[in-house]
C-alpha cells in the first residue's frame, strides 16, 4: 500500500456525542426522499465486498449473518456488495446474473428488512469487470504463455527457417530484464510484470468492442431481477477499477464513439442508465457510485467529475454517490502468484486512507471535491441527492457535512463494519458506547488477500462461546459480537 512521505500518526478521538433528544432533532438522523424511496435518516453503509459467498455467487448463510448484523443497527440505507451481472466465475462475490439466484437474493431482502424492522432500505450495487490473471512465473510465460512472433524473431535475428518457438522462447530465458523488455511489446511486458489485464480500449477483441453493445442489457436485466425479489433500489457501479469506471475515465481513448472525449466517455454510461430505468418501475431506485477524482495521471479530475455529474443527474439519476482513486493504473506490482489490487497505489490510499498519513490527515479527504460537485448541481438547478463517504466516523463530523450543505447523505463504511450498531447507539444517546474504527486498514489488508473481511477491534472476542460463527482458518469470529442497550431498572 502506497503511504505518504509525512507518515504521521492519527488517533481516532471522539468524546463528544449527543444526547437522545439531540440526535432525534439531527440533520443526520432527519428524513429525506431519495427518488421515489424515503429514508428516516440520512445514514448509509456503502457496498463492502466481504468474501462470504462462495465459488458460485450464491448467497450463503454467512452472506445473511454479514448482511442482518450491519441491519440491526438500523443504518437508512444498506448498499449490498458489488454483485457480478455475468454469469461468470468471479471467486466468493455475489451475482445476479441468472435467475437461479432469485431466491437467495430475496432471502437476503427480507433478512436485513426484518432486522432493521423496516427501517432501512436495502439497495444492490451492480458490477461488471473485466479479466484479470495473476501475475505468471517469468519462466512459465515465456515457455508457454507468451505468443511468439515475427517481432521476437527479428529482434533476436532468428529468422531462419530452423529457428522455431522453442528456439525463441529459450533465446529470451537468456536475456536480461533490460534486454527483455526492450524485445517485448509495452503489454507483453506488463503481463510480464503484473499479470494479464483487458483493458476497454482493447477493441482488437471482439468480446471488448462489443461492449456497448451488451451491457446495456446485462445492467437492465440484472435489475429486473433486483426489483424482483424487493430490493428498493440498484446503484450502478460507476467507480474505481471496473468496465463503467473506465469508460468514464479520461484514459478512456476507444474511437467508436464510447471514448476519446466527455461525450463519447459518458455514452455507454448513460445508456446502461437508460436501459435500466426503462427495465424497472418508477418506484424503484436507480442511481450510481462514481469518483470525483481518479487521481491518477491523465484521469478524470474534480472540475470533469462536477461535468459527469451533471450529466448522470440531468439523465435522472434517483442520486449521486462519490467515491475517489481506487485504480489498477498505478497499483503496486503484485507478487509472482498474485494478482494486482487496485487499492495499492496513490490511488488506493486516496480511497482508504489509513492513519498513517500527511498533513491533511486520513479523515474527510472527500469531502472538499464532492462539495464541489454538489455545488455544482445545485447551480444548474439540479437536486440530485449526494451521498458522501470517505473516513467519517464522528456524530458532529456528519452533522456539520449536512448543516454546511458538503452532502445530503453521509456513508459510513469501515466505521460502520467496526460497529455495525453505530447508528442505535447514537440514535439513543449512546454515543459513548461506539466502537470507533482506528483505520489500520487491517480489513483492506484481508480483502486484498480474499480472505473473509473481518474488524481486529472484534474478531477474536468471544470467540469460545457457543454458536460463534468462524473464519476458514477458525482464528476470528465471523460478524460483530451482539450488542443491546441496557435496560433501565
Amino acid at each position: 500500500m502506497w503511504k505518504p512521505r509525512e507518515r504521521i500518526k492519527y488517533t481516532v478521538i471522539e468524546d463528544h456525542w449527543p444526547s437522545a433528544d439531540q440526535a432525534t432533532k439531527s440533520n443526520l438522523f432527519s428524513p429525506i426522499d431519495i427518488g421515489p424511496m424515503a429514508l428516516s435518516s440520512r445514514t448509509w453503509v456503502p457496498a463492502m465486498v466481504p468474501w462470504r459467498s462462495n465459488e458460485d455467487g450464491d448467497v450463503t448463510q454467512d452472506v445473511l449473518d454479514w448482511y442482518q448484523r450491519f441491519a440491526q443497527g438500523k443504518p437508512g440505507v444498506i448498499v449490498v456488495e458489488a454483485t457480478g451481472i455475468r454469469d461468470i466465475a468471479s471467486g466468493p462475490l455475489l451475482r445476479i446474473s441468472n435467475d437461479r439466484y432469485l431466491s437467495g437474493l430475496a432471502k437476503l431482502v427480507e433478512t436485513i428488512k426484518q432486522a432493521s424492522k423496516g427501517e432501512t432500505r436495502v439497495l444492490i450495487q451492480i458490477i461488471d469487470f473485466l479479466q484479470i490473471r495473476r501475475r505468471p512465473d517469468p519462466k512459465k510465460y515465456l515457455d508457454k504463455h507468451l505468443t511468439v512472433t515475427q517481432q521476437h524473431r527479428h529482434a533476436l535475428s532468428l529468422l531462419h527457417e530452423t529457428a522455431n518457438d522453442g528456439d525463441v522462447r529459450s533465446a529470451l530465458q537468456t536475456l536480461s530484464k533490460d534486454e527483455l523488455e526492450s524485445i517485448l511489446s509495452t503489454k507483453e511486458w506488463e503481463d510480464l510484470q503484473f499479470g494479464y489485464r483487458e483493458r476497454i480500449t482493447d477493441t482488437n477483441l471482439p468480446h471488448i468492442a462489443s461492449l456497448p453493445e451488451i451491457l446495456p442489457e446485462l445492467f437492465s436485466a440484472a435489475a429486473r431481477r433486483a426489483e424482483s425479489v424487493g430490493f428498493d433500489g440498484v446503484e450502478l457501479h460507476y467507480a474505481h477499477a471496473y468496465t463503467m469506471a473506465s469508460f468514464l475515465s479520461s484514459t478512456n481513448t476507444r474511437e467508436d464513439g464510447y471514448g476519446s472525449n466527455l461525450e463519447g466517455r459518458l455514452r455507454l454510461p448513460l445508456e446502461v442508465y437508460q436501459a435500466v430505468r426503462q427495465a424497472c418501475s418508477s418506484n424503484f431506485v436507480v442511481g450510481c457510485r462514481f469518483l470525483s477524482d481518479e487521481i491518477i495521471s491523465n484521469g478524470t479530475r474534480v472540475n470533469e467529475a462536477c461535468e459527469i455529474a451533471g450529466k448522470l443527474a440531468s439523465a435522472g439519476m434517483d442520486f449521486l454517490s462519490l467515491s475517489r482513486g481506487g485504480k489498477f493504473d498505478d497499483a503496486k506490482q503484485p507478487r509472482i502468484g498474485n494478482a494486482i489490487y487496485p487499492y495499492t497505489g496513490r490511488s488506493g490510499y486516496e480511497c482508504m486512507p489509513s492513519y498513517i498519513s500527511d498533513a491533511q490527515g486520513p479523515f474527510g479527504r472527500n469531502v472538499e471535491p464532492v462539495a464541489e460537485i454538489r455545488e455544482s448541481l445545485r447551480s444548474q438547478g439540479l437536486e440530485t441527492p449526494i451521498v458522501l463517504a470517505g473516513g467519517q466516523y464522528s456524530f458532529y463530523q456528519a452533522e456539520a457535512l449536512l448543516q454546511d450543505n458538503k452532502a445530503d447523505v453521509i456513508g459510513f463504511a469501515r466505521q460502520a463494519l467496526a460497529d455495525p450498531d453505530w447508528f442505535q447507539k447514537v440514535r439513543l444517546g449512546l454515543g459513548g458506547q461506539v466502537r470507533l474504527c482506528k483505520y489500520t486498514n487491517y480489513c483492506e489488508g484481508l480483502d486484498q488477500k480474499h480472505k473473509q473481511v473481518t474488524c481486529e477491534l472484534w474478531d477474536r472476542d468471544g470467540l469460545s462461546e457457543p454458536g460463534v460463527s468462524k473464519t476458514h482458518d477458525g482464528k476470528r469470529r465471523m460478524i460483530a459480537p451482539h450488542w443491546e442497550p441496557e435496560q433501565t431498572p
